[in-house]
């Protein structure tokens, strides 16, 4: 990281002097610390144009659609790897040998379990209640199950926690689904791959055995994979935070699921498939096309276009190819997923789309295949979550591991300047 200077000039004051950082990939970053001892600061609204910190585990350059992670393109990964694997180069800034990621896997598959009493939290809950409100408690519970691990100067413990919670989140993940409709929670079982073993424990019951799909269980494993980082976005920018208190890990995990549930955020594919009941019919979609276009218009077409790729989403192509192994693997004949499709088909040749770069992102492709599997849109971004914890357990291990400061933004105060109280009768 090469370092320069600029120089800041403010009327009446003396000259600062701040230096630009050169990062490995992308644009110089100025730093504005030394602003402090000269009684200024920054105003940047939804920290759009601030680094927070530095990170070695995922680069995004949203002009011409690129996503790393450690360095590895998202599209070779996804093709080539698997999500476990993900996980190890996310964690420790490496792919694994041969042997690193047997080990890895055999310990991941032998923590799959949670803690039997976990089963009796689940039974606070209204059935009706939301699965992300559900996650929300029991992983912010954890603490108390696993309270053996949460000393956060220790690396080991650290450790520990980030197996354990990439391990349990499939599990803790499906036992929402299963108490919402009122079935039996499945065991996991350490004969399947992550991806089969979460499809198991979902759709599983112990009338039978379960019959698990090689081709929706590598979309599964597709899915993992392009949600398991997205460097520093708001749920992960939210754990990084609530870590810089000290607090425990799994408090910080929460946190960031509570940030997730936002539908600006995590529940963006949620919304395309609202959205599609909203359309109703393949009818309809030169009104809706219309409405999108029409600037007064407040209809919106989601999951099309993206806050951080200004061109294709890197993560839409890989999934876009899954979604339609899926379609054809279970000839689904559902109107919605018709209507979908249309839809897909308009955006890729309409000439408005094009000039906007208003492509189908992820989330468009991965609502369609999750609906397609029968997993009900209230269940999506607990999916999201489940995918995200690793990128969130390394990026807070990585803050952890380096000194750090506590989070502390600043304001541009424009209330009311001090003033006297005035009692009650004189008011």
């Amino acid at each position: 990281m090469t370092e320069k200077k600029a120089i800041l000039k403010v009327d009446g004051r003396e000259d600062i002097a701040l230096s630009v950082y050169s990062p490995s990939l992308g644009q110089d970053v100025v730093d504005v610390g030394p602003l402090t001892g000269s009684q200024l600061f920054t105003f940047d609204p939804g920290f759009t144009s601030t680094a927070s910190c530095e990170s070695k585990i995922t680069y995004i350059d949203g002009e011409v659609g690129k996503l790393l992670h450690r360095g590895y393109s998202i599209e070779e990964l996804a093709s080539q790897s698997d999500y476990l694997e993900v996980c190890f180069l996310l964690l420790h800034g490496e792919l694994p040998s041969a042997e690193e990621k047997e080990l890895f896997v055999s310990t991941i598959k032998n923590h799959t379990m949670v803690h039997e009493q976990l089963q009796f939290f689940y039974r606070g809950f209204r059935r009706d209640a939301h699965p992300m409100a559900v996650m929300c408690g029991v992983v912010g519970a954890l603490s108390a199950f696993y309270h053996d691990s949460t000393d956060i100067k220790n690396p080991k413990h650290r450790e520990i926690t980030a197996m354990r919670l990439i391990a349990k989140m499939p599990t803790i993940a499906a036992m929402c689904y299963k108490y919402a409709v009122g079935q039996p929670f499945m065991y996991p079982r350490n004969d399947l791959s992550y991806s089969e073993n979460f499809l198991h424990m979902m759709f599983g019951t112990p009338c039978e055995e379960s019959k698990i799909s090689p081709t929706l269980a590598k979309a599964m494993d597709r899915i993992f994979i392009l949600h398991a980082d997205h460097e520093q976005n708001a749920s992960t920018s939210t754990v990084r935070l609530a870590g810089s208190s000290g607090a425990n890990p799994f408090a910080c995990i929460a946190a960031g699921i509570s940030a997730l549930w936002g539908p600006a955020h995590g529940g963006a594919n949620e919304a395309v498939l609202n959205m599609l009941d909203e359309i109703g019919d393949v009818s309809n979609i030169e009104k809706y096309i219309a409405k999108a276009k029409d600037k007064q218009d407040p209809f919106k077409l989601m999951g099309f276009g993206h806050r951080v790729y200004k061109n294709y989403d890197p993560r839409a192509s890989v999934m876009r190819e899954s979604c339609h192994e899926v379609l054809k693997e279970l000839g689904v004949n559902d109107p919605k997923l018709e209507l979908a499709l249309k839809l897909e088909e308009i955006a890729l040749s309409d000439p408005y789309f094009k000039e906007k770069k208003l492509f189908p992102n992820v989330d468009f492709y991965s609502g369609i295949i999750l609906s397609a599997i029968g997993i009900p849109t209230s269940m999506f971004t607990v999916i999201f979550a489940l995918s995200r914890t690793v990128g969130w357990i390394a990026h807070w291990n990585e803050m952890i591991s380096n000194p750090y400061k506590i989070g502390r933004p600043r304001q541009l105060y424009t209330g009311a300047t001090e003033r006297s109280f005035i009692p009650a009768d004189k008011r």
